[in-house]
């Protein structure tokens, strides 16, 4: 049936047809007034919670909710509560769309959004996929994401995928001959577009490199791959553009909000600024210049079922200088608040450090497919990774070395080569984790 997708919104309730005409409105506001409609919407929503949500009002207490900076930060933690003591008035679990987070940050929790509100989210995915000439409503998705193993819930999803468009590859296991079944599927099926988790499509690309093929000679119809969930390297987008023979887009999303950044036909990876309001914090809640490091602190302006005010995702990232209120740029994401180690010296350092240098490194020649770091204590390190051969000891020496001299000296590493590594139960990986509690050092 066309525009099957566009049909099971409506089905469900979702006013898609008003939120594409908003959501085109909001793109006509021009660059000299868009300041001011980022003021006035997020005021907007701030009054609406205080009258209607007591939850929300509550939590902001005697501050002055004209002043936009003396608004609470939320986390994830303090959202962990029955969600009706969260919902606005006249809203219940019976009229909202809900779900639940991942939990990749280890907060999971229920959340809920209006249903106008979702449809927006759903007008601005459509208006952004449109940049690549891909529609939910006809184009066909290579879909590479885990599925709930339970009866219902794999029912549930698979049901989805029928009214997407779109052809799952569960990501539990992608050994070479899982992968060989999956390229089989390029082969007889006319994909318009990859679509999942970056360290899977990663382990795919991998392997048609290892073949020797590209990805577009093999199925024809494929025009680009959208990698999501997890952090995508400069040198696994060089590897995917190489081995698909496609543009690699990077998208950035939360699932309690919307898109947050998605990579323009430019290669820039612009901000929503139509439904959300994006802003880097330090340490203390304070903005910081453009161009500058800090904590990722997002509104979404128009969900009425719940507050998402000043809400910390709980990512650090960094908006390009260049950007303006209509179109900013997220200029890096460097990873998640709660990746972070501890070193001997005092010192903290973002996980993925560890990452980017030991990467650099063990994937030089190809062997080592994937690979995951454990923080032990506070000067010992695990790595488990998934590889042909065993590290040489001289690779071994290498990232010793690079350690010391892009972190300090005298940390302890140990090395495990693995079959499979361990994956959260929706598929995604998890490149650095600390098993240490920072509390108590």
């Amino acid at each position: 049936m066309k525009n099957l997708f566009t049909f099971s919104l409506k089905f469900k309730g979702f006013p898609i047809a008003k939120a594409q005409k908003h959501f085109e409105k909001i793109l006509e506001i021009p660059e000299s007034d868009y300041q001011e409609y980022i003021e006035t919407q997020r005021q907007k929503i701030v009054d609406y919670h205080l009258e209607n949500n007591p939850y929300y009002k509550n939590l902001v207490g005697t501050a002055n909710p004209k002043n936009w900076e003396e608004l609470p930060i939320l986390t994830k933690k303090n959202l962990q509560k029955p969600l009706p003591e969260r919902l606005s008035r006249n809203f219940t679990i019976k009229n909202v769309f809900t779900s639940k987070t991942s939990g990749s940050s280890g907060d999971p929790f229920v959340f809920a959004k209006d249903k106008y509100c979702h449809a927006l989210t759903w007008a601005s995915i459509m208006y952004r996929y449109d940049w690549f000439k891909i529609s939910l409503d006809s184009s066909y998705q290579a879909r590479f994401y885990g599925i709930p193993l339970d009866f219902l819930g794999y029912k549930k999803e698979r049901l989805k995928d029928f009214l997407g468009h779109r052809f799952r590859f569960p990501i539990f296991n992608l050994s070479d001959a899982v992968l060989a079944t999956v390229l089989k599927a390029f082969e007889t099926k006319k994909f318009d577009y990859i679509n999942g988790y970056t360290s899977s499509i990663v382990l795919f690309a991998k392997y048609l490199q290892k073949k020797n093929l590209v990805l577009k000679d093999v199925c024809p119809t494929l025009k680009v791959c959208m990698v999501t969930s997890e952090m995508l390297f400069d040198s696994d987008k060089i590897l995917l553009e190489k081995q698909f023979g496609i543009p690699t887009v990077n998208e950035y999303g939360a699932s309690e909000l919307d898109l947050i950044a998605f990579q323009t036909p430019n290669d820039e990876w612009q901000l929503n600024a139509e439904t959300l309001f994006i802003e880097i914090l330090d340490e203390k809640n304070q903005p910081v210049p453009h161009g500058t490091e800090g904590k990722v602190v997002i509104t979404s302006l128009y969900n009425q079922a719940h507050p998402f005010i000043r809400y910390e995702i709980g990512d650090m990232g960094i908006i390009d200088p260049k950007s303006t209120p209509k179109k900013p740029i997220l200029q890096k994401l460097i990873g998640r608040t709660n990746d972070v180690a501890l070193l001997p010296s005092g010192k903290k350092s973002p996980g993925l450090t560890f990452y980017y240098v030991t990467k650099s490194i063990i994937e030089d020649d190809g062997n080592v497919k994937e690979f995951i770091i454990k923080q032990k204590t506070i000067d010992t390190f695990e790595v488990e990774y998934v590889s042909e051969n065993e590290l040489t000891i001289a690779q071994i020496l290498d990232i010793k070395k690079a350690i010391d001299l892009y972190l300090e000296p005298n940390l302890h590493f140990t090395f495990h080569k693995k079959e499979v590594l361990n994956r959260t139960n929706r598929g995604k990986l998890k490149q650095f984790i600390s098993e240490i509690d920072a509390e108590k050092l």
